[in-house]
């Protein structure tokens, strides 16, 4: 009894995933495309918190130095922060 409802079902289920897997193929392409663009570019928001974080550390780094440099009873020296 089932069978011949499944033999009915069947080309039709098989023709919506065909049509969906050529979809998936048309736009593999533009995915790709579009992710490779994303990890290339910078936006503002990223380059604005990658600043702010070298900022931080380097006046926790100034910090550091300067505890240091009283501890040890001299004038801290900042150049040992700067990156190059």
């Amino acid at each position: 009894m089932h069978r011949p409802i499944a033999a009915i079902l069947l080309p039709f289920a098989l023709t919506g995933c065909i049509a969906k897997a050529a979809v998936d193929v048309v736009t593999l392409p533009v995915k790709a495309a579009s992710k490779t663009v994303d990890v290339l570019t910078t936006s503002q928001s990223e380059a604005d918190e990658k600043r702010g974080r070298q900022i931080r550390e380097y006046e926790e780094c100034m910090g550091k130095e300067e505890r240091r440099a009283r501890k040890d009873n001299r004038a801290p020296d900042y150049e040992r922060c700067e990156k190059d």
